[in-house]
């Protein structure tokens, strides 16, 4: 093939979640569910928490539509 998928092997992150939120409300169920999940520490939770309320959510980075890390590229 001549394109390549330029995020293959590579694993989100939380901001990258956040990045995909519409309303800081989704955004909280975002980081509410990490941290019940233990991938985020309370201290950390409530770090990012701050920081939505304080800069919003598009503080964390533009909006990432769903398949962002799908996209190919051509090989160069």
């Amino acid at each position: 093939s001549n394109t390549k998928r330029e995020w293959a092997g590579y694993e989100p992150n939380f901001i990258d979640f956040l990045r995909r939120s519409d309303t800081d409300e989704e955004a909280l169920v975002i980081i509410n569910y990490l941290e019940e999940r233990g991938e985020i520490t309370p201290k950390e939770a409530a770090k990012i928490r701050n920081r939505l309320e304080k800069e919003g959510l598009r503080s964390f980075g533009p909006k990432k539509s769903p398949g962002f890390y799908d996209k190919s590229k051509p090989r160069k």
